[in-house]
């Protein structure tokens, strides 16, 4: 008779806690697909694309934290490490480095990107589900179809992705006060002397 030796509890506890995983990362997915209408890629983090439903600003966590205390309604907002990720309408990727330059922000080197068509973010864990130590999180998170008219709502420049009276945020009000506190926090690290990636005992660059 062939006996057969069953795996180490060890192994037992690491499949079973893969396929939990993979369950989990699959509700994700699902959660963004059916309720919110969302293109998702990947699954070890699902990552939601850019472009399609939406654009975002992406910016340092502290220039974020900041611009959130200074704007009233935004969209959706994501926090992955650190950085932040302001959802806007989609298009607005490809309308910023106008709206900088009508801002007089062109030229400032600011800690600010876009992302548009091709482009994705980590995708949080839907609100109220719990994710893993370290995992993106929504700051302001969306709203489904079904708990507001529509689904989520996008900042967006006036007559072009947004909706019609004052439930769109401003885009421009928005980006003001990103540029304005990215900015605001390079002007600091140089008055330290430092920068991203730098420690406190090492100069700042300067042409």
């Amino acid at each position: 008779m062939t006996l057969t030796v069953p795996p180490p509890r060890t192994a037992l506890s690491a499949e079973r806690g893969g396929r939990a995983d993979g369950a989990s990362r699959g509700a994700c997915a699902r959660w963004y697909e059916q309720e919110l209408g969302w293109a998702t890629a990947g699954s070890a983090p699902v990552r939601l694309l850019t472009g399609l439903r939406f654009d975002a600003l992406v910016v340092p966590a502290a220039a974020g934290h900041s611009a959130l205390r200074r704007v009233g309604r935004t969209g959706p907002v994501a926090l992955t490490g650190r950085r932040m990720s302001f959802l806007v309408a989609p298009g607005s990727a490809d309308e910023l480095p106008g709206l900088l330059d009508w801002l007089e922000w062109g030229g400032v080197t600011l800690a600010l990107t876009a992302l548009g068509a091709g482009g994705r973010i980590t995708a949080p864990p839907p609100p109220g589900r719990p994710g893993p130590p370290g995992a993106a999180v929504w700051l302001r998170p969306p709203c489904p179809p079904h708990e507001q008219e529509g689904g989520p709502v996008f900042p967006a420049l006036s007559g072009f992705g947004s909706r019609s009276g004052d439930a769109a945020p401003d885009l421009i009000r928005l980006v003001d006060a990103v540029a304005t506190e990215c900015h605001r926090a390079r002007l600091t690290r140089a008055r330290a002397g430092t920068h991203p990636g730098k420690t406190a005992a090492q100069p700042l660059a300067c042409s």
